[in-house]
């Protein structure tokens, strides 16, 4: 793959990030393209993710804690930007 794109690609993540929860560590990176990406699964194809969530039960719990961080993050950080 394309060096200055994978680069570029980061670049968008990093912005993504900061603007969802106020911080582009990268940590919160890494989980924030997960929840995108698994976000995006469950919407177009719901079958597979109901299928990876009974193949992987311990992933799927994860996955929820993820969401939920993200979530937390994202609510505190627009609350935040209100005041």
């Amino acid at each position: 793959m394309n060096k200055a794109f994978v680069q570029q690609f980061e670049a968008l993540m990093s912005k993504y990030s900061e603007l969802l929860v106020g911080e582009s560590s990268d940590e919160i990176k890494e989980k924030v393209t997960m929840w995108a990406l698994y976000s995006h699964v469950a919407k177009s194809m719901p079958a597979l993710a109901k299928h990876w969530n009974e193949l992987y039960p311990e992933a799927k719990d994860e996955m929820k804690k993820v969401m939920e961080e993200i979530k937390e993050l994202n609510e505190k950080h627009r609350a935040a930007n209100r005041k």
